[in-house]
């Protein structure tokens, strides 16, 4: 993006010449193509990895500026948000010890990248998603402070005309809206390039689509999000909706989305996808005019192609083409999205190793995938992986549902393994990413099954903050030892110290699992409410979920008082007795705050309010509880 200029910077004359440029390379490709000027015959491989930055106590620090400051290495680069960094690694020869070089070269560009956070007093972490991040983190100051980013905010905001709609659903539920398009930076990735040969395109990458759900079924690292239990990968849901662009207002349209896993085969070129993205999605940014590429193809040299590059970056298919030049020549690859970042390098690279084996080995089996399995399959089944992880029902290429545990176990860790053997990989790191592979599967422990596992264990005990820091202070630390995610032991409580990591601000610990009334019932529900809840402040809202009062216990008892010796029969409407326009804090406000504010104003209870919509309440009992638990925490620590 560093070259690009945002479309509401530029006129319509402007757009339509760029428009020329990239229909001008999409023709330069076929040219190419047809000339025998893509690289053939040649297999590399590659890998960019995302890592998030943590302060001391494992929250998101936003600090990816001065890290690449004092770095000065072009390899890394900035992310869309202050807490996230990416570095690629350089291009590898396909073959003998290419795995075990790839993980080399992780490892070796993580502890300098960690050498130099140190001195900060930060750390990194490979995560599919960062367990402590807050809804607060994705405020517009967390975008990294360079020009490009807040043109792509507002550039994809003014396409969405409003705010995003976040509704994602698993064991719990998330709903929000989100005014930036900073929901895309929760997603952290290890993202896994594939070069092909223009003639075996369409074969390997149809081949990749068809592999897609059994691969992301293995590796599912990305389980919450906001402390809420979503789908094993919730990256996927994730992505789709914060970078979709779609403003929803018709129903009977099929507009498509810039995140998609596709809409059907491709039946012979890379061209398709590539005229099919022109053919679908407006242009976002236009890049600096280069030389003709006619003339740079007729003098036997690759052109950039910079117009088409440029415009395919901001299409996000999960399985992506990729044109790029290498040592002179141009060449074509496919680019895997969704791999998520982490547990460990190891982990990483055998999700690489498994996917480079699957390719050849069903292209191998079964040469054209679309005779076997329809589109349509293939993507309901990342979805269901993306969902369920190792718990999805695949329909595989025999028409049958199969669980995807048995399925990889029984006949794909096998398949990938001759995968391998083809690709004349050394057979010791066959051995040895494979069986990361195989052990994660068959003992059900992917990075997401940990995850909740971890969190499960301490169902009931501390703060949804303390479980959550807990669980990234496992991570950091197992992660730093190396060892694969199925050896981890679970996470356990009090892993972080220091009452700010858990309780600086009120949406650590401010309870959102509501009781709530409307002001026109009858305070009878109110009272039930309070007896059958063992609570003493009932928030009273609208059908909007707007906050118009509170009752306290003690306003319904003094009512009851005078109310018992009038005899009153009628059915009294909550309106009569609640306190309107309630004193009201945000999730930002600070416990030492939300504690003043309770004692100027002589208030028991605080509910918490987002943009005019009740979201929370905080009490003074939460305050003793939270002073209990740090004493007792200082008591055991003498």
């Amino acid at each position: 993006m560093g070259e690009q200029k945002v479309t509401h910077d530029i006129d319509a004359g402007e757009r339509r010449e760029f428009m020329k440029r990239l229909l001008t390379d999409v023709q330069a490709l076929e040219d190419m193509l047809a000339q025998g000027m893509i690289e053939s015959g040649r297999r590399r491989i590659g890998a960019e990895q995302e890592v998030v930055l943590i302060d001391a106590a494992y929250r998101p620090a936003l600090k990816n500026l001065e890290i690449l400051e004092r770095l000065d290495d072009p390899n890394f680069t900035t992310e869309l948000a202050q807490f996230n960094l990416e570095f690629n690694l350089p291009p590898l020869t396909l073959g003998a010890k290419c795995l075990r070089e790839m993980e080399d070269s992780l490892r070796a560009n993580l502890e300098r990248l960690r050498q130099v956070a140190r001195q900060f007093d930060l750390d990194i972490l490979l995560t599919g998603i960062l367990p402590t991040l807050e809804p607060t983190d994705l405020a517009i100051g967390s975008l990294t402070d360079l020009p490009r980013y807040y043109a792509l905010n507002d550039t994809l905001m003014a396409l969405r005309g409003g705010p995003y709609q976040i509704d994602i659903k698993g064991v719990d539920e998330l709903t929000a809206k989100q005014d930036s398009v900073l929901l895309e930076a929760c997603n952290t990735s290890f993202q896994v390039h594939f070069q092909v040969s223009p003639e075996k395109f369409a074969h390997f990458y149809n081949a990749a689509q068809a592999i897609s759900a059994p691969v992301l079924a293995a590796a599912a690292n990305s389980p919450v999000l906001f402390g809420k239990r979503l789908w094993k990968e919730t990256r996927i849901a994730v992505f789709h909706q914060s970078v979709d662009a779609r403003d929803g207002t018709s129903a009977h349209r099929d507009l498509s989305p810039r995140v998609s896993f596709g809409t059907s085969w491709v039946r012979e070129s890379a061209l398709e996808i590539y005229r099919e993205d022109i053919s679908r999605f407006r242009v976002l940014f236009i890049a600096d005019k280069e030389k003709d590429p006619f003339e740079l193809i007729k003098a036997g040299e690759p052109p950039k192609l910079k117009a088409l590059q440029t415009h395919n970056s901001t299409i996000y298919r999960w399985n992506r083409v990729c044109y790029g030049i290498t040592e002179g020549k141009a060449h074509l690859r496919i680019e895997n999205r969704y791999l998520p970042s982490g547990p460990t390098t190891l982990d990483e690279v055998a999700n690489a190793a498994f996917w480079f084996g699957l390719l050849s080995g069903i292209s191998h089996e079964y040469g054209d995938i679309t005779t076997v399995m329809d589109f349509d399959v293939a993507k309901s089944n990342f979805f269901a992986a993306a969902r369920h992880g190792l718990q999805a029902q695949f329909t595989w290429l025999d028409g049958k549902l199969t669980p995807a545990q048995g399925l990889i176990c029984r006949r794909l860790l096998s398949l990938a393994r001759e995968g391998l053997q083809e690709l004349e990989i050394d057979r010791d790191d066959i051995d040895r990413y494979l069986g990361v592979i195989e052990g994660r599967v068959a003992g059900k422990q992917t990075g997401a099954r940990w995850f909740l596992q971890s969190l499960a264990e301490m169902k009931g005990v501390g703060t949804k903050a303390e479980r959550l820091g807990s669980v990234t202070a496992t991570m950091a630390r197992l992660q730093h030892e190396g060892s694969p995610v199925h050896e981890w032991p679970l996470a356990r409580l009090n892993q972080t110290s220091g009452w700010e990591n858990n309780y600086l601000r009120i949406e650590q610990y401010m309870t959102t699992n509501l009781f709530t009334v409307n002001q026109d019932e009858v305070i009878d529900l109110v009272a039930n409410l309070m007896d059958w809840e063992r609570i003493r402040h009932v928030p009273v809202e609208d059908n909007q979920h707007r906050l118009v009062g509170l009752v306290s216990y003690r306003t319904l008892l003094r009512f009851m008082a005078r109310s018992l010796p009038r005899g009153i029969s009628r059915a009294v409407p909550v309106s009569e007795i609640m306190r309107p326009d309630p004193i009201t804090v945000t999730p930002e406000t600070t416990t030492v705050d939300a504690i003043r504010i309770m004692r100027e104003n002589g208030v028991a209870c605080l509910p918490v309010v987002k943009e005019g919509v009740l979201v929370g309440i905080v009490t003074e009992h939460d305050f003793l509880n939270i002073a209990a638990a740090l004493l007792e925490k200082h008591l055991k620590q003498d």
